[in-house]
């Protein structure tokens, strides 16, 4: 007789689970009157993220990214979104210590199992485009005394640290910048894991070359299943891997399944060049986001499944190990698949995974393990 399918709810309080990347900072916790202890409706207010789905989903734990938006690098440009970012932080501190019986900041890995242990979620923080650093290295910890232990260097464009693997205008510096490894080296320093997705491939070897410690692609994809320059080949994949890397896959609709080009991402690219001499007022902002909305809108995402997401899952663990892959699916910043498009849906994978034949020792490491051994690679 066969043994009964595992129950992927129970699966998943046994195991330690994390998404190293999600939006939640910018896209939810800085709206007027939207409280992160309620639960909230997809469908009426396009948030994926929240207490109550993160304890049906069964979700331990959430890297939440402090996004900036790319203006003018100019002092006046890095004076304002630095001032923006710290509200950010301020605001988030605040969340955080207003459902503090739900939920903490966890610092290093053993913060992450502590408060699962007391039945609370646990909090990372990481940057999100490291243009909010400015030119000043100060900032790396600055940024680490608010709680920060994850950083990734850029976005859809070139920044003071690196090449960005979407910049329409080309590379800039060819990989890493000078300023971009000393900041790699302060990072080391602090103990804070160095985040890859978004930078061009030769950042990724640069980066690779010369961090001391494993490198993290928090929310990043195959791109020999969708060939996206956000995504990474396999010949990176392994190199990911050889250096003790993990990639965390994205389950963001344009680098999942490969569709045709519209226009959307050559709006989104136009938009934010037309950023390059401003600097980011509220109403500067205010107007962005009208047009992200216009082009989001006017551009649908590809229709992407819960079996097209897995397909990247499975690419990456045959390339480059189970040891190497993890959960990364960059929602509230534009992630999200049929069937898993929200945190309480996080079962829905676990359940697929079991249905393909997954260990549950595989699942826990794809789950929180390698993710873990990260974070404690950076702590030592």
């Amino acid at each position: 007789m066969k043994n009964p399918p595992a129950d992927p709810r129970a699966l998943q309080s046994r195991l330690f689970t994390i998404d190293t990347h999600i939006d939640t900072p910018t896209a939810s916790l800085t709206r007027a009157g939207w409280d992160f202890g309620a639960k909230h409706d997809y469908a009426t207010d396009r948030s994926q993220c929240d207490l109550p789905r993160m304890e049906s989903g069964g979700i331990d734990a959430m890297v939440f990214a402090v996004y900036s938006t790319q203006a003018a690098r100019t002092p006046a440009g890095f004076a304002a979104i630095h001032g923006q970012t710290l509200e950010v932080f301020a605001r988030t501190h605040q969340v955080l210590q207003q459902n503090a019986d739900r939920c903490g900041l966890a610092l290093t890995a053993e913060d992450g199992l502590r408060l699962k242990a007391e039945g609370r979620r646990a909090i990372y923080l990481s940057i999100e485009n490291s243009y909010s650093l400015g030119r000043e290295l100060g900032r790396v910890r600055k940024f680490y005394d608010l709680g920060v232990r994850m950083l990734g260097l850029t976005h859809m464009l070139n920044n003071d640290l690196a090449d960005s693997s979407t910049d329409p205008r080309g590379t800039e510096w060819g990989g890493l910048s000078p300023f971009g490894r000393e900041v790699v080296a302060e990072c080391n320093r602090l103990d804070i894991l160095l985040d890859a997705s978004h930078a061009s491939d030769q950042a990724l070897v640069d980066l690779i070359g010369c961090s001391k410690t494993p490198v993290i692609l928090s929310h990043s994809g195959c791109r020999a299943v969708c060939d996206h320059p956000r995504n990474i080949g396999d010949d990176l994949l392994r190199a990911l891997a050889a250096s003790g890397g993990v990639i965390q896959l994205n389950a963001l609709p344009v680098a999942v399944v490969t569709s045709p080009e519209d226009g959307r991402t050559a709006a989104l690219s136009a938009m934010l060049l037309s950023l390059a001499d401003a600097v980011l007022t509220p109403e500067v902002l205010a107007a962005v986001g009208q047009e992200w909305h216009r082009i989001e809108t006017t551009y649908a995402n590809p229709t992407a499944t819960l079996d097209d997401y897995i397909k990247h899952l499975e690419h990456a663990v045959k390339v480059a190990g189970i040891d190497h892959v993890g959960i990364g699916c960059d929602l509230d910043g534009g992630g999200g698949v049929t069937g898993l498009n929200d945190v309480g849906e996080y079962p829905n994978l676990t359940a697929a995974l079991l249905a393909r034949g997954w260990a549950e020792g595989d699942l826990a490491k794809l789950w929180g393990g390698n993710t873990l051994r990260l974070y404690r690679a950076a702590q030592a």
